[in-house]
C-alpha cells in the first residue's frame, strides 16, 4: 500500500496513485443549480448576441443498410402474411354478407338461372354455388397459399438484397432529428 498526502499535508494510506484522497463532506449536498436565482430583480442575459436569430439544430445521421438478416425477415414477413390473411376472410366474409343483404345473389341468381334454365330444369343456381362457408373456405385456401408464398418471396428477396449489397454496399439513408 502506498501512503499520499492531501492538501493540508495529512497522510492517507491505502490510496492508488492517480487517485483522490477520501474528503469528509463539509455539510448536507446542494446540486448545482441551472439556472441562479433571479434576486434583487436581475434579469437573465441572452447567452446569443443581440440580433442573432436562434434556429432549432437539426442532427443529421448517414446510415447504410448492408445486410438484412433472412431469418428476420422471414419470421416478419410470416407474421405480416398472417395478419393480412386474416383481413382477407374477414374482408370477403363482410363482402358476402352486405351483397347477400343487398339482394345481389338473389337478383343476380334469378337472371342466370333464367338464362340457363329449360323447360325441364331450372338452371344454374348461383345462391347455392356462392354460398358464405363455400366463400369462406375458398378464401381460406387463397390466404393460406399466400402466406406461404410471402414469406418465401421475402426471404428470397432478403439473399437477394445481401448479394446485390456486397456488390455495391447496400441502401444508404440520411436520418435527421428535430431537437
Amino acid at each position: 500500500m502506498t501512503e499520499t498526502r492531501g492538501a493540508e499535508g495529512q497522510q492517507y494510506s491505502g490510496a492508488l496513485p492517480g487517485e483522490r484522497p477520501p474528503q469528509a463532506p463539509a455539510g448536507p449536498y446542494h446540486p448545482p443549480q441551472a439556472y441562479q436565482s433571479q434576486q434583487d430583480g436581475a434579469v437573465r442575459k441572452p447567452r446569443t448576441p443581440a440580433g442573432t436569430r436562434t434556429t432549432p439544430r437539426t442532427r443529421k445521421a448517414r446510415l447504410r443498410v448492408a445486410k438484412a438478416d433472412p431469418w428476420s425477415v422471414m419470421k416478419v414477413s410470416f407474421l405480416l402474411s398472417i395478419a393480412l390473411g386474416i383481413c382477407t376472410i374477414v374482408a370477403s366474409a363482410v363482402l358476402w354478407m352486405v351483397m347477400d343483404a343487398m339482394g345481389v345473389f338473389s337478383t343476380v341468381g334469378g337472371t342466370i338461372s333464367e338464362a340457363t334454365g329449360s323447360n325441364e330444369s331450372n338452371g344454374f343456381d348461383l345462391q347455392s354455388f356462392l354460398s358464405l362457408p363455400r366463400v369462406l373456405v375458398f378464401t381460406s385456401v387463397i390466404a393460406a397459399i399466400d402466406v406461404v408464398l410471402a414469406t418465401a418471396l421475402a426471404t428470397l428477396g432478403a439473399f437477394i438484397y445481401n448479394l446485390s449489397a456486397g456488390f455495391v454496399g447496400g441502401v444508404e439513408l440520411t436520418l435527421a432529428e428535430d431537437e
